[in-house]
């Protein structure tokens, strides 16, 4: 799994129209943790992956190709 940066994330938050307050609701965490980790990249992995596991239960998954960032992956047919 990639590891989610502040990028990243609001890429995510932007594919879902989600606030910093919805991220945080969400994944279960504060609303300062998720805007300290947007504004300064700091953040725990427990936390990290807290945030990622509440996008992917909206099928949204970060990824780090050429560029980190998020995508929506589609549902299969």
């Amino acid at each position: 799994m990639a590891d989610l940066t502040p990028e990243a994330n609001r890429a995510a938050r932007a594919i879902l129209k989600w606030s910093v307050r919805d991220v945080a609701e969400k994944a279960g965490i504060a609303f300062s943790t998720v805007h300290r980790f947007e504004t300064t990249g700091t953040a725990t992995d427990a936390t990290k992956d807290k945030i990622k596991a509440a996008y992917a239960a909206h099928n949204v998954e970060i990824t780090n190709g050429d560029y980190t960032g998020a995508r929506l992956k589609l549902a299969k047919s």
